[in-house]
């Protein structure tokens, strides 16, 4: 039976929250790979872009947890939970989502392509941070880099993505993932 969207999400947020949850709380401030973000903003990156996706795309409101600035654990739980709501949903399988820059697509689609993948490929990041296990499923990597590799151009001119960063041919997956979204593993 092939997995479904809410099934992908449990198993990525799951690592994410013990990521979060592993975060000491003086390490909140600690600098991240994303230049300019600390700890702290990779969990607020996460909670704040994508409830306004939905909401613009789809008419979804996820609940308002309290702030990251407040209590990252309980902000990322919170929304982890309503995203995992949403996804459990069945009528969800019968809503679409539409944005000027993707079309129309189908809800839950859109959440494990454009949000599912984002948590999984911030997890390495937030862990980085942090000082964590930075241990991604290489069979997600292999997948979401199979994926992403066509669109080379259209990633970089998003903007949401810093330059390739080169890496030998025999380097790892989740190394040549990494790079490839602008890391330096």
């Amino acid at each position: 039976m092939a997995r479904t969207a809410a099934d992908e999400h449990r198993t990525v947020a799951r690592v994410f929250t013990d990521r979060v949850r592993g975060t000491h709380p003086e390490a909140w401030d600690d600098p991240a790979p994303c230049e300019g973000w600390t700890a702290r903003d990779v969990v607020r990156h996460l909670v704040e872009w994508f409830p306004a996706f939905l909401k613009a795309g789809a008419g979804v409101e996820l609940p308002k947890g309290p702030s990251v600035d407040d209590d990252p654990v309980a902000a990322w739980a919170t929304h982890r939970d309503g995203v995992q709501a949403l996804l459990d949903d069945p009528a969800t399988a019968h809503k679409l989502l539409s944005n000027p820059h993707i079309g129309e697509i189908p809800l839950d689609q859109a959440v494990d392509r454009f949000y599912t993948a984002d948590v999984f490929m911030h997890t390495w990041d937030l862990a980085r941070a942090t000082g964590q296990d930075e241990h991604l499923d290489p069979a997600k990597c292999g997948q979401l880099l199979e994926g992403m590799l066509p669109l080379d151009d259209v990633l970089r001119a998003s903007g949401q993505y810093g330059p390739r960063v080169e890496v030998p041919e025999s380097a790892d997956v989740q190394t040549r993932l990494l790079a490839f979204i602008g890391r330096k593993p």
